[in-house]
């Protein structure tokens, strides 16, 4: 007999880097200052949680620290939620791309599996380490509250794993603003394991 459980993930994504919107990627640059407001915003009174699970990247672990430390729990950091690597496109804007490159570009957004950045990581191989380790942190903190700080890319992988969206849809099927927040409940049971998104960017929804 399979032990049941529920088990919270709230998510969110960084706010704004030093240097504004571009195709950040790899590049590891801090939060600005209307990032950490961004970011200080998002959380409210009412939230809580068991533990925290963030990538690396500064834009993610500086703040995802100061959370662990006011709330005294453990913060896990993860190199697999990292930020998928946009190769030649990183530390440029989507119009500065779109200049340059815009024949590419606009071939990605359409199919970002059979067309990869140029450079840069596939959307198949980014897809594989994220839902490893969103699958593994499910194992490792069942039926505890976690928060995630994580990436935008990250968090299309995720919602697509948790609602079977075909891959080829998962980067233009979502928005996924700076500190932009979901919730996902995972039950485990006899009956097998049931993932299903309960908000997305609604912070009266994810605020209980």
């Amino acid at each position: 007999m399979m032990a049941e459980s529920t088990t919270v993930f709230d998510l969110i994504r960084h706010g704004e880097p030093e240097g504004g919107p571009m195709y950040r990627g790899s590049r590891d640059d801090p939060l600005s200052t209307t990032g950490w407001q961004q970011m200080r915003a998002a959380i409210t009174e009412a939230d809580h949680w068991d533990a925290i699970v963030s990538s690396p990247m500064r834009r993610c672990v500086h703040f995802a620290r100061e959370l662990a430390d006011r709330y005294q729990i453990h913060l896990h950091t993860d190199e697999r939620l990292r930020e998928i690597n946009f190769g030649e496109w990183e530390g440029r804007t989507a119009e500065e791309v779109m200049a340059s490159d815009g024949e590419r570009l606009s071939r990605f957004w359409a199919d970002p599996v059979g067309n990869s950045p140029p450079g840069g990581e596939t959307t198949a191989d980014f897809n594989r380490r994220v839902v490893e380790s969103w699958h593994h942190w499910q194992q490792e903190l069942a039926g505890t509250k976690i928060l995630i700080v994580c990436h935008g890319g990250v968090i299309r992988m995720i919602v697509a794993d948790t609602m079977n969206i075909p891959l080829e849809h998962a980067f233009s099927g979502l928005t996924t603003p700076y500190a932009c927040r979901s919730r996902i409940q995972v039950n485990i049971s006899d009956h097998g394991r049931f993932q299903s998104l309960v908000a997305h960017g609604r912070f009266d929804a994810i605020r209980t």
